[in-house]
């Protein structure tokens, strides 16, 4: 096989010397059959077929080298067939696997943020809503407003009021009700292109996130509410003050025309009627009326109440004939006759008063006396209706005359000492059907009745 050619040439087996020469061509006549490579000091020697290829050690180990790489690359290439599937089948698993991922994270994102959008959705729903109930609060409180303050001072008696001289007269301390003087003015919120504001500009602070922003709008409804809140308590102050003051003052006037012994039916048909119509309209209250409403509805019966009963009262002389204190110089009742000195009735009350102060009527009524009367000097009587009348005696002056219809504290005449008199003052009767009652009787229910 292989061996250097030297050695073949130079050593040769002593046998060999006795062999046959001839049998060497068979030798070389069997080489072509197959290739051999013969390693010399200056290379390989390649024979094949009787051929010598003489190749250096460079090539040979490049041709070596590259038979081993091709090896190696077919049976990588022999790996990778043999192993593609799973690997193709791992790799698709894993891109499937990182898609779902992203997927899941997208729909989490997406769940995020419908949620976050259906938050804010219904957070500015239920600020709509809340915004709405006070601004339709607003409106109800000003219409209350406008009610109270449209209602008239129901609790006026049609007193006498002093001309000239000054006079300390008894008023009702109740309350009249006002408009409201720091109702909340609204507009939209900020992020309605608008912004929230009261009557009191509200000092604006930097927030600084959405949440502190939402809790500044918060805040600001909060005290919205909270001023409404304190208005209507206010208002509904005022109206339970009037309700229990119309109340009080109802049932003052019908005890007062007990307490005289009148009859309200006689009285009311004794009442006069200036002119008045139009079609009936009964009061009715909504379904949907609410506790304001209703007490409103109650105020307004009892004050129509009241101002029938204060027309039926203005032919009542519960008043005062003259102006300033009132001191009696006399009373009624059985007293010592000033010019006999013997036991006599007196059917009147005597009040000091200064020559020619001014004498007034205590009730409406018609002149139906003035003149001359005996005893009484000069003197005037008023018929009130339903029986009831007065006098007022020992006038200076008369300044009205027969038939004469005359108003509560007009000036019919002056204080004098006509007729049967010792001095300057006044004599005031009051008389039911004619016959003489005591007037105090009748002045207590006027102390009564402007008593509160």
């Amino acid at each position: 096989m292989s061996s250097r050619s030297g050695h073949h040439q130079k050593h040769h087996h002593p046998q060999d010397h006795g062999r046959s020469p001839a049998r060497r061509p068979a030798a070389h006549h069997a080489a072509p059959a197959a290739a051999a490579v013969e390693a010399t000091g200056e290379g390989y020697t390649l024979v094949h077929a009787g051929k010598q290829v003489r190749i250096g050690p460079v090539v040979f180990w490049i041709a070596v080298g590259t038979v081993v790489l091709l090896g190696m690359w077919s049976a990588a290439t022999a790996t990778y067939f043999a192993f593609r599937d799973d690997v193709l089948t791992r790799l698709i698993a894993r891109q499937a696997e990182m898609q779902y991922a992203y997927e899941d994270r997208i729909s989490e994102l997406r769940a995020k943020v419908d949620r976050t959008t259906s938050r804010q959705l219904l957070d500015q729903e239920q600020f709509d809503q809340k915004l709405d109930q006070i601004m339709k609060r607003q409106s109800t409180l000003e219409s209350r407003a406008t009610a109270l303050g449209a209602m008239p001072d129901a609790t006026s008696t049609g007193s006498i009021k002093p001309q000239g001289r000054a006079e300390a007269v008894p008023s009702s301390g109740s309350l009249k009700p006002s408009p409201i003087s720091d109702t909340v003015i609204f507009v939209a919120p900020p992020d309605r292109e608008a912004r929230l504001e009261s009557r009191a500009p509200l000092i604006a602070k930097a927030q600084p996130n959405q949440f502190a922003k939402a809790q500044g709008v918060d805040n600001v409804l909060v005290r919205l509410q909270t001023s409404l809140d304190q208005v209507e308590r206010r208002q509904v102050a005022a109206l339970s003050s009037v309700e229990d003051g119309i109340e009080s003052r109802v049932r003052r006037m019908r005890g007062v025309i007990s307490d005289l012994g009148l009859n309200m039916a006689q009285l009311e048909a004794a009442t006069p009627r200036s002119g008045m119509g139009g079609p009936f309209v009964p009061v009715k209250l909504t379904p949907d009326a609410g506790a304001f409403e209703r007490q409103l509805y109650r105020i307004n019966i009892n004050r129509a109440q009241m101002q029938r009963l204060n027309q039926t009262l203005a032919l009542v002389p519960y008043r005062k004939p003259v102006v300033g204190e009132v001191e009696f110089t006399s009373g009624f009742g059985v007293r010592s006759d000033p010019f006999l000195g013997r036991p006599a009735m007196h059917t009147g009350l005597d009040f000091r008063a200064a020559q020619g102060d001014p004498v007034r009527v205590t009730a409406n009524g018609k002149v139906v006396s003035a003149g001359w009367a005996g005893g009484y000097g000069r003197m005037v009587e008023v018929d009130h209706g339903n029986g009831l009348s007065t006098r007022y005696g020992h006038l200076s002056e008369i300044g009205v005359k027969v038939g004469e219809t005359v108003k509560i504290g007009q000036v019919i005449g002056a204080v004098g000492s006509t007729g049967r008199s010792t001095g300057p003052h006044l004599h005031y009767e009051t008389r039911i059907d004619g016959e003489a009652v005591d007037p105090q009787k009748f002045l207590r229910a006027g102390v009564r009745l402007s008593a509160g």
